[in-house]
């Protein structure tokens, strides 16, 4: 019986190999932008909504008439979500078309 204690207590005694994390990479997504128009007195409607169809990539007109009204009723929109660049692309081609917008901010 002593030597099976033995043999587990050697086991346990075992030096413990941990991995060496200094060479480890942790990957991390880039953080997402948001695009907001806000309301404004002197923009239609329809210049809001034909904007956010020519600017924003894939943007349908059933959901620019959504974001327009959202803009209107509650003051602002997010129209789109997604990486730096593209997000300060679209918020300066919306500015220059007249709308008003928020500074771009992180997601």
């Amino acid at each position: 019986m002593e030597t099976k204690l033995a043999s587990v207590y050697g086991m346990a005694s075992a030096p413990t190999i941990t991995p060496d994390r200094v060479n480890q990479v942790t990957r991390k997504p880039y953080p997402n932008y948001k695009v907001i128009v806000l309301n404004d007195d002197f923009n239609t409607f329809e210049h809001v909504a034909k904007c956010l169809m020519k600017y924003i990539p894939e943007m349908s007109s059933e959901r620019a008439w959504e974001l327009t009204n959202q803009v209107h009723y509650e003051g602002q929109a997010v129209v789109w979500v997604g990486p730096q660049e593209p997000a300060e692309l679209y918020h300066q081609q919306l500015r220059r078309a007249g709308l008003t917008m928020a500074p771009i901010e992180a997601a």
